[in-house]
């Protein structure tokens, strides 16, 4: 008997709505639209198909503010993470939104309805504490903090939600599944006992003997749940790691082990993550749920420390094992013995037995230069796929990302690295100057701030598109903002692929120098107020607080400046 839903009922909305489907989609169409971000589809997506019950729906201020505060909606149901829906004042303007009124949800890749809200209030949520309270510190180097510095809008609405239909997917479909369509299965199947295994990277030898032996310490089965929404930038691309998932499943004795794939957006959020995920997994029908060391880390802060503990994540699990009414499997660090070709828990192991391992890092560098990954580690089958998806480093692509004030010479920069990088060869080179791609795709763009940060977020786009596919994009836009800087290495790192290579180069030229040799007058023209939002006039120039390089034409020639950036990527070993 799989586990029972938290909070005792499934919220399956797609199957409670199926009946007045054809009425919701018929009035979404006369109603006020959001297109949704991709976080909150994947949201949106666990709302309707039961993955996030006892919610119905984007929570409202006094949910929101319980679960903050106190990790409990206002019911004193436990639930540790805030699921909201974000929009601007221009948004509640624009579409009159007000407690009450319905608004149509729709998906960004097609604009098909998916769900009719009926919004239940406004509210301006206090952001810092919000990632005080969450996430552990109003720190930017974590992705959610980052997230909500220069992503979530000023406004949350909440209400409930009335589903019209799930998103549609055209990737690895038969490995989606609702929690209602999950349950069927264990129930079809007679499995009494389901260890969930929560992963967001690809899985090796060391993960497989780890499930099958917390599945036979328990008389279970298990069920490989790779989340396959939003992950930390710069992880391994879903489709490289379902492809690795499906490989290793066929490594598991016969019948014990089953995969699924779960569109959450996760947010690093290490221990109220791992109790989220605890949730997510009951819903889904699992009755064990094996929590890892850091679960859901984010990694360093900015003070070069971890977020979190190694155990807080499983202490907290521990804490509200009451109420969660699922078991926590302890993740056992595995290490390899060649004495006996086997896998034993770290822990287990006799002082004084030879033992190997590959880290992270190691792995990766492997990756990159072409060494041989041994077979004791991974499956060959799961490394041709790793070596298909990521090049060595020769071959991918990379992203300069050159910032800096107008006539400050990052331009001249870019045209020399262009030629440099031509004159070796290997990669196409292309390149994006600011003034350049403002007039042939941002021209109807003032030079307010939201306009140039959308400029930049085109830019990015365009990069991450041309690096994927291995090329070298030099970008010099004036880029005055450290958000809008911050949002395109986001962006790169995100969907750049193997290439998701980025280098911030500040071209850190005094305001006087580049007024100065301005031959063309602009500054002298915004002086004049004959140009409004002027950086560096009336525009403030944010100095990058994350730069790579910093470089300045007062003090280097052009060929110094194109062979300190030419010695940085020999450095990364792109070159």
């Amino acid at each position: 008997m799989t586990n029972p839903p938290h909070g005792g009922i499934l919220k399956d909305l797609l199957t409670r709505d199926e009946s007045i489907c054809p009425q919701l989609r018929e009035e979404a169409a006369e109603l006020p639209n959001i297109t949704l971000t991709e976080r909150q589809l994947c949201d949106l997506e666990l709302i309707t198909n039961g993955g996030f019950s006892p919610l119905e729906g984007f929570m409202n201020e006094k949910d929101y503010t319980s679960v903050v505060h106190t990790l409990r909606l206002e019911n004193g149901l436990l639930f540790p993470m805030p699921i909201t829906l974000d929009v601007s004042r221009e948004d509640i303007d624009d579409l009159k939104i007000a407690a009450g009124i319905r608004i149509t949800l729709r998906d960004p890749r097609d604009d098909e309805a998916l769900a009719i809200m009926t919004v239940d209030d406004i509210y301006m949520p206090d952001r810092v504490q919000e990632a005080i309270h969450v996430f552990g510190a109003d720190d930017p180097a974590h992705p959610s903090v980052a997230y909500l510095r220069n992503r979530v809008k000023d406004f949350y609405i909440g209400g409930k939600v009335q589903a019209i239909q799930a998103p549609m997917h055209f990737d690895y479909v038969p490995l989606r599944y609702t929690p209602t369509e999950l349950r069927a299965h264990f129930k079809k199947l007679a499995w009494r006992k389901v260890v969930a295994f929560q992963t967001r990277n690809p899985m090796h030898r060391a993960h497989r003997e780890l499930t099958v032996r917390a599945a036979r310490q328990r008389q279970a089965n298990v069920l490989i749940h790779p989340v396959v929404g939003l992950t930390k930038p710069g992880d391994v691309d879903h489709y490289t790691r379902v492809r690795v998932y499906e490989a290793i499943m066929a490594k598991y004795p016969n019948g014990m082990g089953h995969l699924a794939l779960l569109p959450l957006a996760m947010r690093m959020g290490g221990p109220r993550e791992a109790v989220w995920h605890a949730i997510i997994r009951k819903n889904f029908g699992a009755t064990h749920f094996i929590v890892g060391r850091d679960h859901a880390g984010p990694g360093k802060n900015s003070q070069g420390k971890d977020f979190y503990g190694p155990y807080d994540a499983q202490d907290l699990v521990t804490k509200y094992h009451d109420e969660l009414k699922i078991e926590m499997v302890p993740f056992q660090q595995m290490t390899y013995l060649p004495s006996t070709d086997e896998y034993q828990p770290a822990d287990a192991v006799p002082k004084g037995v030879h033992t190997l391992d590959i880290s992270g890092t190691e792995l990766r560098r492997r990756l990159k230069t072409g060494a041989p990954i041994p077979d004791w580690f991974s499956y060959d089958a799961v490394v041709k796929v790793l070596r298909e998806s990521y090049p060595p480093r020769k071959q991918q692509g990379f992203v300069l990302f050159l910032t800096g004030l107008f006539n400050s010479g990052k331009d001249r920069i870019a045209k020399a690295l262009q030629v440099t990088l031509n004159q070796q060869g290997g990669r196409s080179v292309s390149l994006l100057l600011g003034e350049t791609v403002h007039q042939e795709f941002s021209a109807e763009l003032s030079f307010t701030s939201e306009d140039r940060h959308l400029n930049v977020q085109r830019i990015a786009f365009v990069a991450s598109e041309l690096t994927r596919a291995g090329a070298a994009v030099i970008a010099a836009p004036i880029a005055p903002h450290e958000r809008s800087r911050e949002a395109a290495r986001e962006t790169i790192l995100q969907f750049g692929g193997a290439g998701s290579n980025f280098f911030l180069i500040h071209v850190a030229t005094p305001l006087g120098h580049c007024e100065k040799t301005d031959r063309r007058g602009i500054y002298a023209k915004a002086r004049r107020g004959g140009i409004t939002g002027f950086t560096g006039v009336d525009e403030i120039y944010e100095t990058p607080e994350r730069a790579d390089l910093v470089v300045d034409v007062t003090t280097q020639s052009i060929p110094e400046i194109v062979h300190r950036i030419i010695l940085l990527l020999e450095t990364n070993a792109l070159l």
